[in-house]
């Protein structure tokens, strides 16, 4: 089976640049299904249900999230009515779930939110716990496991690479919005440190750079908004994984607003 993996959706021109190519991509790379990180698809934080259902509407088949899961309270009524998840390892009392199980290609597939601890949310230790819920999924016999781990820090994922690389199938980088020239298959395992952003690339991370700028030059804070128009890019990451689970190849696939894709192959070791 072919999974593709879209970085953090940044406001509208990430959602616009998704509805030009993601179909036509999904047919060229036979992708089987799509997965989409939706923490900043609206306007830079959350997520809305007018903008779930337009992500779900471009070819998307589930969504993950991070420490802005929570930015618009009206996800608090989506997680039960739509294929979305937040970080697992938030208290056990937060609203909506952490994990995402399918079947696809009559394979069962386990997709796990995990969020690392360098400046994020007060969570549960993402390392600790990622080892019990893995072992459980393998005991059902689940062999295709993916995880978004969604984290400030690089060596927090490479560290869950090194630790899981044997036992998951994917281990997918969001966060930084900065991609990564790292994408690798690892013992059968498909890592990337960060898939990067998909939206405004001519600004500060998907945000118009006045605002940070302000922010560095003077120590003054402000609201980060999304420009509506922009120059925008598209990162996905495409993996294939065999019947066992593991990944026998990835690609990285690039494109600049309507400029032809470029396509970068993994390295496997």
């Amino acid at each position: 089976m072919k999974i593709g993996f879209i970085g953090d959706v940044v406001g509208k021109p990430g959602r616009l640049i998704i509805k030009r190519h993601l179909k036509r991509l999904k047919e060229e790379h036979s992708i089987d299904f799509i997965i989409a990180n939706y923490e900043n698809a609206s306007h830079g934080f959350g997520l809305t249900e007018k903008n779930c259902k337009e992500l779900l509407g471009y070819g998307i088949d589930m969504m993950t999230g991070g420490n802005h899961s929570f930015d618009k309270k009206e996800i608090l009524n989506l997680f039960d009515a739509y294929p979305l998840i937040r970080p697992i390892n938030y208290p056990k009392e937060t609203p909506g779930r952490g994990l995402y199980e399918t079947t696809i290609l009559k394979s069962k597939v386990a997709i796990i939110n995990l969020m690392g601890h360098y400046t994020m949310p007060m969570v549960d230790n993402p390392f600790t716990m990622i080892i019990d819920v893995v072992k459980k999924l393998k005991k059902q016999g689940i062999k295709h496991i993916i995880i978004d781990m969604h984290a400030e820090a690089s060596s927090e994922k490479q560290a869950l690479l090194h630790m899981l690389k044997k036992d998951v199938s994917a281990i997918l980088g969001t966060h930084t919005h900065v991609s990564t020239d790292d994408l690798q298959v690892l013992d059968g395992c498909c890592y990337i440190t960060d898939v990067g952003l998909t939206g405004c690339r001519d600004g500060v991370i998907g945000m118009g750079s006045d605002v940070p700028i302000k922010r560095f030059t003077t120590g003054i804070g402000g609201h980060f908004d999304v420009p509506d128009e922009c120059k925008a890019v598209f990162h996905m990451a495409v993996f294939e994984l065999n019947d066992n689970g593991r990944c026998v190849g990835a690609e990285k696939i690039k494109i600049y607003d309507d400029m032809p894709k470029i396509v970068t192959e993994a390295w496997i070791d």
